[in-house]
């Protein structure tokens, strides 16, 4: 969950945790248990990573980045995106005829917007953010990917305040949730 480093090594590491746990699920057999496993691995780190970015991240880039604006505003609409496919996933057997289609899609979204991040934003914040104000981001990251929720939650807010103050209720209750399910172990 935590990696180490400034805030884009910690969310470069999760991105390719999340780029393994694709590829684990496309060597799975077809409508295997070992896939709907995979799934919700891939949904639990997409979670709580993006929470954690819309807590710090976004904030960031809006203060430090010109046009961080409008840059912070696209990373949140693709979240918004890979959310609304996350969620349709949640209530889809794994042997449903869509299953795998929504899981292309998924991976599609995601590594357009990984393709975006790391080429374009992360490569802003390097030349234009103080190493000090990047390493403390990636503390921040780590720290809210401890409480961040595990299931999408697409209705919940996406931006200070009203996120952190919510996040960690939600993730709590899904880590519950979780357990009682056995989800995500």
């Amino acid at each position: 969950m935590g990696h180490g480093g400034d805030v884009i090594q910690e969310l470069t590491t999760d991105h390719r945790e999340v780029d393994d746990l694709f590829n684990q699920f496309d060597d799975a057999a077809p409508g295997s248990p070992d896939r709907k496993r995979l799934v919700d691995a891939i949904t639990i780190e997409l979670v709580r990573h993006s929470v954690a970015e819309e807590m710090h991240l976004y904030p960031a880039v809006r203060e430090h980045l010109e046009g961080g604006e409008a840059l912070a505003d696209k990373e949140l609409a693709d979240h918004e995106s890979v959310e609304r496919l996350l969620k349709n996933l949640e209530v889809l057997d794994v042997g449903d005829s869509v299953f795998d289609a929504t899981v292309r899609e998924l991976r599609d979204e995601v590594t357009g917007h990984v393709d975006d991040e790391e080429n374009n934003l992360f490569t802003q914040l390097r030349h234009h953010v103080h190493q000090q104000v990047l390493d403390r981001l990636g503390e921040q990251v780590r720290q809210a990917k401890k409480t961040a929720p595990t299931r999408p939650h697409p209705a919940a807010p996406s931006t200070p305040p009203a996120n952190k103050a919510l996040a960690p209720g939600l993730g709590l209750v899904d880590r519950a949730r979780d357990y009682v399910t056995g989800r995500g172990q």
